[in-house]
C-alpha cells in the first residue's frame, strides 16, 4: 500500500468539504469530546489558565491511548513504508460522477456489515465499474488478511472493521504483511476521528470512509485514487525484447502475460509492437478489426473510450491490443507517436506487457529505456551473447537508477547444437538468468496451432515451471498453479 509523505491534509481547509467522509453535515465529535465544525481546527471553548486547556493532546503523549497519560512511542514504523508515494486524491462533486472511467484493474471489496455489503454490490454492478474486476466477500479485514494469505492482491482492496486506535492499526499491520506493495487499501470505519484519520494517512492507508456507506461514495473514492488529473494512474510497463531473430521473444511474452493475468488476477494488457508480422493475435486466436496501427496514425484521436473499442479482450483480466500483421501499408508512425500511445494504454491496466520486434528503431529505443522492467529473451549461442550485451551496456548506462534487466535463457538443450555454457554466458554479461526455458517445438508448437498457451496444456511441466519462475522473479510473488483434479476424484465427486 502506498505511503503518501506529500499528502495533502483535507482537514486543513473549508475548501475541502467533502461527501466521502461524512454522512451529515452535523458538527463532528472527536474522542476528547471537543466539536469540530466544517471540518477545520477543533472549536477551543472557554479555559481555565490553572487547569490547562482539558481538549489539548499534551506533547510526547499517544492521541490514540484510552486516555491522555500514556506516553507516545517515540517511532511509529510504518507498515507500508516500502512503498512508492501515491500523490493526493482529489475531491470530486456529484457534477462529475457521470465522467468517472475506471481503469482495468482489480478491486475487492471485504465489508463486515449488512449496509455496507449491499453498498459494496450495489457499486461493483454499476455501469462505471465495468472494466475493473470486481469481488465482494463478506468477513472485513480478517476476511482480507486470510484471504491474501494464498492469493495474490488486487490493485485496490476496501476493507471493513470495527476496530479503533491501537487495535486498528495491529489489524493493517497484519494486512500489510499479505499484501504487494502495489496495492492499495481505503479502510472502512465506524469512528469519525481526524487523529485515526490522519494517523491512518501517515501509515500508507490510502484513504479512510465513515459508515455508513452509499454505492457512488466508493466508486467516487476509486475515481479519486485512480482518476487524478495531476497524478494520473500508471500503469507498470514490462517489455520483451529478442536477443537475436528466432530467439522466442514474441511467445515469452504471452505466456508471461497470461499468467500475470491468470494466476496472479491482475488485469494485463499486451501491446504488439511488431506492426508487419506480429504474432500476438495468432497465439490468442484473435482477428480484431482495429488495432495499434490505427492508434499510431492519430494518437491525438486516441482516448479512453476510443482505446476500450481497440482492445481486444482475450479474458476477463487480459486484453490484446493487436499489431496489423500485414504489409500493405507503410509503418511511418514516429518516436513520438509510439510514447504517447504508450503512455495512453498505460493508464488503463496495472500492466503492459510490450512485445517488442528484433529491430532498432529510435522509438524502440526510447521504449526500452521507458519501461519498468525490461526481458531479454536470448539463446545459448554468441550471436545473442553479443547482442544481449551490448542492450544491457546500454540501459545500464541509460537507467543507472534502475534495476538491471532481466535475462532469459530460452531453447535450451537442443539435442545435437553446441550451446554456451550457462555459467560462461553468465559471467559475461555480469547477470544471473531468471529463467532457462529448456527446447521443446512439440509443446510450443502444439500451443501456437491451437491458440493456447502454455499453462493451458502444459500445466506441471518444465517449461511452465520456468514462466512461473519468470513471473515471481519480476513481479515478486509466486503465481498460484492448481493441480488438475485427478480421475479418481472426479469419480468420487460424482
Amino acid at each position: 500500500m502506498p505511503n503518501p509523505a506529500k499528502h495533502n491534509d483535507p482537514f486543513d481547509s473549508f475548501d475541502d468539504l467533502d461527501d466521502d467522509f461524512v454522512t451529515d453535515y452535523s458538527p463532528l465529535r472527536v474522542d476528547n469530546g471537543a466539536p469540530v465544525h466544517d471540518l477545520g481546527e477543533p472549536a477551543t471553548p472557554d479555559i481555565d489558565p490553572a487547569l490547562g486547556n482539558p481538549y489539548e493532546t499534551p506533547i510526547g503523549r499517544d492521541p490514540f491511548a484510552d486516555d491522555y497519560s500514556a506516553p507516545a512511542p517515540e517511532t511509529r514504523m510504518s507498515a507500508f513504508a516500502s512503498t512508492p508515494a501515491a500523490g493526493p486524491a482529489y475531491a470530486m462533486g456529484d457534477d462529475d460522477i457521470g465522467a468517472i472511467s475506471i481503469p482495468r484493474i482489480g478491486i475487492h471489496f471485504f465489508p463486515d456489515s449488512e449496509e455496507t455489503l449491499q453498498a459494496c454490490d450495489t457499486a461493483a454492478l454499476d455501469r462505471r465499474m465495468t472494466r475493473a474486476q470486481c469481488m465482494v466477500k463478506r468477513g472485513g479485514i480478517f476476511e482480507a488478511i486470510d484471504t491474501y494469505r494464498n492469493e495474490p492482491t488486487p490493485s485496490l482492496i476496501f476493507v471493513e472493521t470495527m476496530a479503533r486506535g491501537r487495535d486498528m492499526l495491529d489489524q493493517l499491520g497484519q494486512l500489510a504483511e499479505v499484501c504487494d506493495a502495489a496495492t492499495k487499501v481505503v479502510v472502512i470505519g465506524a469512528h469519525n476521528d481526524i487523529s485515526l484519520y490522519r494517523e491512518l494517512i501517515r501509515q500508507g492507508v490510502s484513504e479512510y470512509m465513515v459508515g455508513p456507506i452509499q454505492p457512488l461514495q466508493l466508486i467516487k473514492t476509486v475515481a479519486s485514487l485512480f482518476n487524478d488529473p495531476e497524478t494520473p494512474f500508471v500503469g507498470r510497463a514490462i517489455a520483451f525484447v529478442g536477443a537475436r531473430g528466432g530467439a522466442g521473444s514474441s511467445s515469452i511474452a504471452h505466456n508471461f502475460a497470461f499468467n500475470l493475468a491468470e494466476a496472479m488476477q491482475a488485469n494485463t494488457v499486451i501491446v504488439d509492437y511488431d506492426l508487419p508480422f506480429g504474432t500476438a493475435g495468432l497465439d490468442f486466436n484473435q482477428d480484431p478489426l482495429q488495432g495499434l496501427a490505427d492508434a499510431l496514425n492519430e494518437p491525438d484521436r486516441v482516448d479512453a473510450v476510443l482505446l476500450d473499442r481497440m482492445l481486444t479482450k482475450c479474458s476477463d483480466r487480459l486484453s490484446l491490443f493487436s499489431a496489423p500483421a500485414t504489409l500493405d501499408q507503410d509503418y511511418l508512425a514516429d518516436a513520438e507517436a509510439f510514447e504517447d500511445v504508450t503512455r495512453k494504454v498505460r493508464s488503463v491496466a496495472p500492466f503492459i506487457v510490450m512485445d517488442l520486434p528484433h529491430v532498432w528503431t529510435p522509438w524502440l529505443k526510447r521504449s526500452l529505456i521507458a519501461a519498468d522492467d525490461v526481458v531479454i529473451v536470448a539463446t545459448p549461442d554468441l550471436a545473442s551473447l553479443r547482442n544481449a550485451k551490448n542492450i544491457i551496456d546500454l540501459l545500464k548506462g541509460a537507467r543507472p537508477n534502475d534495476s538491471a534487466p532481466k535475462l532469459v535463457l530460452n531453447q535450451m538443450e537442443i539435442p545435437g547444437r553446441p550451446e554456451i555454457p550457462v555459467k560462461d554466458f553468465t559471467a559475461a554479461l555480469g547477470i544471473e538468468p531468471s529463467c532457462l526455458i529448456p527446447f521443446d517445438p512439440k509443446l510450443f508448437g502444439q500451443a501456437s496451432n491451437n491458440g493456447q498457451m502454455i499453462a493451458e496444456i502444459g500445466q506441471g511441466g518444465k517449461v511452465a515451471e520456468s514462466l512461473n519462475q519468470l513471473t515471481a522473479a519480476i513481479t515478486g510473488r509466486t503465481p498460484e498453479v492448481k493441480a488438475k483434479p485427478s480421475f479418481l476424484s472426479k469419480l468420487f465427486k460424482k
